[in-house]
């Protein structure tokens, strides 16, 4: 017997530390010609009324190492920066999808978690949507990008911005002590890791915070994976359920994010953007940090759970939205950077 658990203890499966597969529905456009496309641009925003269709089509369908180069060309060409005159060309959410385009993922996040924190009071959604929703590998990325472009440690700006266990929380994410995946199973800690976050949230009068966020913050993605499958052999609710009966108010979303993450990353951004589209008056914000985020990561895939979820194609939800901005530019943007219908 002890050898047959010896050996289920060492089981290898397939998972390693491989880099994570990319599902864009933006991709190099072939036979790229960036002066003809920087020519294109300032013809679109010189014409009277602004040619929003010409900028869409080109900017929501080159990489954006092609989008660089065109800025590249177009200051050459224009004398002038290309950001700026798409600002000065462009208004409302059309403006922030486009200028959000010209920055690669990594700024983009990095942007979108400054603005966050930016000036009076904290847009938490944002904060909570990216720091819990980036595996690790981006997250030491977007780390990097945000000392460079603001001169300021992430982690420093969170801690000054957000207080209690739900800073601890996204400190715990922001330090990247998360393990990377192993090819050996080890079933004697994923049985520990279910009854340590039991015996620290559902069996006990008050929850043991520090256990749940040391857990959900350090171990692997495939191990925690085990763990909340293991966790329902010693609870009476499932992870999603013990949290809402445990914790409230950010602390609750952020765990939440976090463990429908960890389950399917996809599916969370395809929910995220349903609520944000249902939402009265649109919350396009959310939906533009999503499609341009994930537009060059995994929007193919996210587009393939929003089907599979909410049983109408994300390109035929976009399109037939009444609540967007619909003098049609913005939606235009949206339905090309969707990359197809399902």
């Amino acid at each position: 017997m002890a050898l047959v658990s010896e050996f289920l203890g060492q089981l290898t499966l397939s998972y390693g530390g491989e880099k994570e597969p990319k599902f864009p529905t933006v991709v190099p456009v072939r036979d790229f010609d960036r002066a003809k496309d920087a020519a294109r641009i300032e013809t679109a925003i010189k014409t009277k009324g602004v040619d929003e269709q010409t900028i869409i089509d080109i900017l929501t369908r080159r990489s954006y190492e092609q989008r660089r180069e065109i800025a590249f060309e177009y200051e050459r060409l224009a004398k002038k920066d290309l950001n700026l005159a798409l600002k000065g060309a462009l208004s409302g959410s059309l403006e922030a999808l486009m200028l959000g385009l010209m920055k690669s993922t990594t700024e983009y996040d990095a942007s979108e978690l400054k603005a966050s924190m930016k000036g009076l009071g904290t847009d938490e959604e944002t904060l909570i949507e990216i720091v819990c929703s980036r595996s690790n590998e981006e997250l030491v990325e977007i780390k990097k990008v945000y000392k460079d472009m603001f001169k300021k440690d992430l982690d420093k700006d969170v801690a000054g911005d957000t207080s209690g266990n739900f800073a601890k929380l996204l400190l715990a994410l922001v330090q990247t002590k998360r393990d990377e995946p192993s090819n050996v199973v080890d079933y004697q800690m994923i049985d520990e890791d279910a009854r340590s976050l039991y015996e620290a949230g559902v069996k006990r009068k008050g929850t043991d915070v520090a256990t749940w966020i040391s857990i959900m913050s350090q171990r692997s993605v495939p191990h925690l994976q085990k763990v909340f499958d293991r966790y329902k052999s010693y609870s009476p609710y499932d992870m999603k359920e013990s949290i809402r009966k445990e914790v409230k108010g950010d602390l609750e979303k952020s765990f939440l994010t976090l463990v429908e993450c960890f389950e399917n990353r996809q599916l969370y951004f395809a929910n995220r953007l349903s609520e944000a589209m249902k939402s009265k008056g649109a919350k396009e914000k959310v939906v533009t940090r999503i499609m341009v985020s994930r537009c060059e990561v995994d929007l193919m895939k996210i587009r393939s759970e929003f089907k599979k979820q909410h049983k109408r194609s994300l390109y035929q939800t976009i399109r037939f939205l009444s609540d967007l901005s619909t003098s049609g530019d913005y939606q235009k943007a949206l339905l090309s950077l969707c990359g197809g219908d399902d």
